[in-house]
């Protein structure tokens, strides 16, 4: 038997994934952007995004530029806390 134990530093990394998340969702949403019209406008599939709404994938800088100009926002912006009215 496989027991998967999360030290302090992964929970702590999933944390900052799942925020990303949150947030890549909202921008998408204030956006009234589909997932596909969003990975389709950032050259990325479909499923990716929802992975990383999801906090399912840690994304690369590469793509995080990739998705804040398909929002046309900065990177600096996309990486900014939401705030809590999102």
């Amino acid at each position: 038997m496989t027991v998967l134990v999360l030290d302090e530093k992964s929970c702590m990394g999933a944390e900052i994934l799942k925020r990303f998340g949150q947030r890549v969702r909202n921008e998408r949403l204030k956006r009234s952007f589909s997932q596909e019209k969003l990975a389709e406008k950032a050259s990325l599939h479909r499923t990716y995004i929802g992975m990383i709404e999801r906090a399912e994938k840690n994304i690369t800088l590469i793509n995080i530029e990739k998705i804040a100009n398909a929002l046309e926002i900065s990177i600096e912006e996309l990486l900014k806390e939401s705030s809590k009215n999102e």
